[in-house]
C-alpha cells in the first residue's frame, strides 16, 4: 500500500471514531501527518510504510510537540526492516510508540488494546502482579514451584511479583498453571515524556526566524523551535502559542491557514510573524505581527495583547 493511501485510511479511522482532524497538507519530511483531537485526547500521528524510516531527529521533534501540547505521539506503519509488523503488538523507536494499521483499527474502532510489546529479546507482556500474588497465595504455591513452571529462577518470579514484565511464553505457562488471567493491556499513549536532544541555539535558522526567536526569548518566553512542522516554533509564557514565520516567497495567506487549522485542533492560539510590510492585522483570525512592530515591543504582555486583539 502506498503511504498516501495509508494516510487516507488512518484519517478515515480517526474521523469514524469521533476525532476532529487537521487538514491534509502537502509538506514532505514533516514529523507528523495528522493531528487529531477527541475530547481531551490529542494525538500527533506519523504514518510510515516502513516504521524504521522514523529517524531520531523526527522522533525527538514528534515527542517535543506531543509533550508540550499535552498530547501523545504515535506512528502507524505497515512493516519494519525485519518484515511485517505483528498485530496486537506495540513497537517503539526512539521513545515513540508504533502500531500496525490493524492494531490501530482494533484499538480505535473495537476498543481492543494491544497486550504485547516488542523489546530486545522478543515479545513481552505486562503481568498483573496483584493477580499473580493473589493466585499464588490462594493456592499455596511456592516461589520454587512457580519458578519450575515458568522455567526461570525464584528471583525472577519475585521480580514478576514486583511488577516486572515477562516474555509471552512465560506468561502463558503461569496462566495455564494458575488458571488465572495475568496479562494486562498495554497503553500505546503512555510514553516517556523526555523529548530527546533538542536544538540548543537558533543558529540553524534564517535571519528573520532567528531574530523572532531571540526577541521572544529576551521577553521571557520559552521558545521551542521546530524543523519538521508546518509552524516554526512553540512559544510559551502564561499561554502557549504556535508561531509561524513565512519563508521568503511563501504566501502569507497559505501559511496562516495551515497554522490556524492546526491551532484549532490542538486548541492553542496561533500567530504569524511577517517580515513584509502589510496593512492586514490578521488573516482569517490568525494574528500577524510585523517585523517593525516586533522591534518596538518591550514587554511580553504587548505581544500577548496583540495576539488577543487581532485573533478576535
Amino acid at each position: 500500500m502506498r503511504r498516501k493511501d495509508l494516510i487516507v485510511e488512518v484519517r478515515d479511522v480517526l474521523a469514524k471514531t469521533g476525532f476532529f482532524l487537521s487538514d491534509e497538507h502537502e509538506g514532505r519530511g514533516l514529523s507528523f501527518d495528522v493531528v487529531a483531537r477527541r475530547d481531551e485526547q490529542l494525538l500527533l500521528i506519523k504514518v510510515l510504510q516502513n516504521a524504521d524510516a522514523l529517524g531520531k531527529a523526527g522522533a525527538d521533534e514528534l515527542r517535543l510537540l506531543a509533550t508540550t501540547l499535552g498530547g501523545s505521539p504515535l506512528v502507524v506503519g505497515e512493516h519494519t526492516g525485519g518484515g511485517a509488523m505483528e498485530d496486537g503488538v506495540i513497537y517503539s523507536r526512539f521513545g515513540v510508540p508504533i502500531l500496525s494499521k490493524q492494531t490501530f483499527v482494533d484499538l480505535l474502532e473495537e476498543g481492543v488494546p494491544p497486550f504485547m510489546f516488542s523489546a530486545p529479546g522478543g515479545l513481552y507482556v505486562r503481568l498483573d502482579a496483584e493477580a499473580l500474588r493473589r493466585a499464588r497465595d490462594e493456592r499455596g504455591v511456592s516461589l520454587g514451584t512457580l519458578a519450575d513452571v515458568a522455567g526461570v529462577s525464584r528471583r525472577t518470579i519475585q521480580m514478576y511479583l514486583e511488577g516486572m514484565s515477562a516474555t509471552v511464553d512465560i506468561a502463558v505457562r503461569l496462566e495455564e498453571f494458575l488458571g488465572e488471567p495475568l496479562v494486562l493491556p498495554v497503553d500505546p499513549f503512555a510514553y516517556s515524556k523526555e523529548t530527546g536532544t533538542l536544538l540548543s541555539s537558533f543558529e540553524a535558522f534564517a535571519r528573520f526566524e532567528r531574530d523572532v526567536f531571540e526577541k521572544l526569548k529576551s521577553l521571557g518566553f520559552d521558545v521551542f523551535p521546530t524543523i519538521r512542522s508546518p509552524f516554526e516554533a512553540m512559544a510559551s509564557r502564561e499561554s502557549l502559542y504556535l508561531a509561524g514565520v513565512p519563508a521568503k516567497g511563501e504566501p502569507v495567506e497559505h501559511k496562516a491557514r495551515i497554522v490556524a487549522n492546526i491551532s484549532q485542533v490542538v486548541e492553542r492560539d496561533a500567530v504569524l510573524f511577517v517580515e513584509i510590510h502589510t496593512r492586514r492585522q490578521s488573516i482569517e483570525g490568525t494574528p500577524l505581527i510585523q517585523r517593525a512592530e516586533l522591534r518596538k515591543i518591550r514587554a511580553p504582555e504587548e505581544i500577548e495583547d496583540l495576539i488577543d486583539e487581532r485573533g478576535k
